[in-house]
């Protein structure tokens, strides 16, 4: 439930306020019969992913058990593992320029009379997301021990992703009424991280099948066995093994890969975005004594202070001297 409630969190607020991003601008601009394009590319491209989705995990597990599924899972796990990670960095790299690129390419697309080209905007945008929730949730479902093969599990995976995206919901729904005031930087940077970790644990995944399958031989050697105290198929223990890679036997192997990735990609990540923000806006000048005059530039670059003539007694009226009259 944890995972899915994250993962749809997460990708539920970027879809969301790129369409709010979109349907913000339209109204703005005065074109808001052009929203039903927007909401046409929206549909078209939850429909593709649910069912994309649906076909590939119906696909899977008539393989259930097989070489072929082991297969599958392991590339499922690598791929959410490589998507996961660039989508994080690219979101921390490009979310201060998001808005003026969809501003300048719904223009190009109003411009050019091509109305669709906003429908196919919004269905690229929220067609990228939807792929990226589907490989995860499938990723999820397979590093999932306990719930992909219950009802109940099932019920758990649906319910932390419907209250995951209800949240997304009622956060993008707070973002057009409250704009700037929702610090997202920090936001995505608390999700950034949680994903970072979950990102560790499929690639551990990964490279647990990979081993069963013969593709890694070596470091196999068990670090610790924890069974007795907390299973991978216990409710808490399947929790923390979706969520984090928790192994109650892991190889050394697969704690190298684990922790090398989470001390990497983490510290790469914090510091892509202390270096991504801005720099903290200068005090205000203070106001100059009476004493001087500011005299600013053209260029508005350099203020010069003059020093200004203190004023003094009033200069005593002078009178024209001549001679007087009569006199020669």
């Amino acid at each position: 439930m944890i995972p899915t409630f994250v993962i749809f969190l997460r990708e539920g607020v970027e879809a969301s306020m790129i369409v709010a991003i979109l349907l913000s601008y339209l109204d703005q601009i005065g074109q808001r019969r052009q929203f039903r394009y927007v909401f046409w590319g929206v549909f078209a491209a939850f429909g593709l992913i649910l069912g994309g989705g649906i076909a590939a995990y119906l696909l899977i597990d008539h393989y259930s058990g097989s070489r072929a599924q082991t297969i599958f899972e392991v590339v499922t796990y690598l791929v959410a593992a490589t998507v996961l990670t660039y989508m994080t960095f690219w979101m921390q790299s490009h979310s201060r320029t998001m808005k003026s690129e969809l501003m300048a390419r719904s223009d190009a697309a109003l411009d050019g009379g091509a109305r669709w080209g906003l429908g196919i905007l919004a269905f690229q945008a929220v067609g990228r997301e939807g792929l990226e929730t589907m490989v995860f949730t499938l990723a999820i479902v397979f590093a999932s021990t306990n719930q992909a093969g219950t009802p109940v599990g099932h019920r758990s995976l649906l319910l932390g992703a419907v209250l995951g995206l209800a949240v997304a919901l009622a956060i993008a729904y707070v973002i057009f009424r409250l704009g700037r005031r929702l610090n997202l930087g920090l936001f995505f940077r608390i999700i950034g991280v949680v994903l970072m970790v979950f990102a560790a644990g499929l690639l551990a995944d990964a490279v647990q099948g990979m081993q069963e399958l013969g593709w890694l031989p070596f470091g196999h050697q068990v670090l610790w066995d924890t069974q007795r105290y907390l299973r991978e198929s216990s409710n808490i223990g399947d929790v923390f093994h979706s969520l984090l890679g928790y192994a109650d036997h892991p190889t050394v192997l697969q704690a190298v890969v684990w922790l090398t990735y989470v001390t990497v990609a983490t510290t790469a990540f914090l510091v892509m975005g202390r270096r991504a923000r801005p720099a903290p806006a200068p005090a205000p000048a203070p106001a100059p004594d009476p004493g001087t005059l500011a005299v600013a530039t053209t260029t508005a670059e350099l203020d010069v202070v003059v020093p200004s003539v203190p004023p003094g007694p009033p200069a005593p009226e002078t009178r024209a001297v001549g001679r007087p009259s009569g006199v020669t």
